[in-house]
């Protein structure tokens, strides 16, 4: 995400509603649903961090909407922040996803490395 997130860990808890107007595009608004996320700063440098996001709540584009509404928009989400030299799009991974299959009733969990550019924007940035 854009800047350097403070406090390290924390909630954001802020209601999410669709912007008027707009078919696609959300906002943290009073008359929204309840959403509820918790992060976890794994790394800042100059001009970016390295967030890990764990949704408590699954409310259409959540990370992106809390995102710009503590002020540090994901890097190249041209919604919700700007357009980035460093990537073409959102720098936003989802690395693990779990649940408990709804016919199976079974744990399920799948994990995916980190995509080539992003891994290269981390990689390249000094600290």
């Amino acid at each position: 995400m854009e800047g350097k997130l403070t406090p390290q860990t924390g909630v954001i808890d802020a209601p999410i509603a669709r912007k008027d107007g707009s078919i696609i595009e959300r906002c943290v608004c009073e008359s929204g649903q309840r959403s509820i996320t918790h992060y976890n700063v794994i790394k800042s440098f100059d001009n970016m961090s390295l967030v890990h996001f764990v949704l408590e709540t699954g409310r259409t584009h959540q990370i992106r909407v809390h995102s710009k509404h503590v002020g540090h928009p994901i890097i190249g989400d041209t919604l919700y922040g700007t357009a980035s030299s460093l990537i073409s799009r959102q720098a936003l991974h989802a690395y693990k996803i779990s649940f408990i299959h709804p016919i199976y009733k079974k744990y399920m969990e799948f994990t995916l490395n980190c995509p080539k550019d992003i891994e290269s924007i981390v990689n390249t940035t000094r600290d």
